[in-house]
């Protein structure tokens, strides 16, 4: 039953890829440990987890790690977006876009030229 509740958090789980996921019924308690690729990825789930058992669940304990805490997350550039788009997506405020551009000054010439296909760091701010 409880599995059953938090499935679309194993749903995410799984669509992120989380390492070394561990998923165990105790009782009426749902255990889950694994770790995240960056600490946006395990954002995601703590969001995901609120959304189905509110702020403080009672009835699921998760450990969830972070692989490399370096970033706030790794992105993939897609037809039509611009470093605004991709700082508001991720931080909640286009004018972001400047520190998006400085920490991938190596890739980047030009904050209003980006390629489909291109993987940019999001850093921790």
């Amino acid at each position: 039953m409880v599995k059953a509740k938090y499935q679309s958090v194993l749903d995410l789980g799984e669509k992120l890829n989380i390492q070394n996921g561990d998923v165990q019924v105790n009782g009426d308690k749902l255990e889950i440990r694994g770790t995240a690729a960056t600490p946006h990825d395990k954002n995601m789930l703590w969001d995901e987890i609120k959304r189905v058992g509110g702020e403080n669940p009672s009835d699921l304990m998760a450990d969830i790690a972070v692989a490399d805490d370096s970033v706030y997350a790794r992105h993939t550039v897609q037809s039509g977006e611009s470093l605004s788009l991709i700082a508001k997506h991720y931080y909640g405020d286009p004018m972001k876009y400047k520190q998006v551009f400085a920490a991938n000054s190596g890739l980047l010439d030009n904050p209003d030229v980006i390629h489909p296909g291109q993987e940019l760091v999001i850093p921790n701010l």
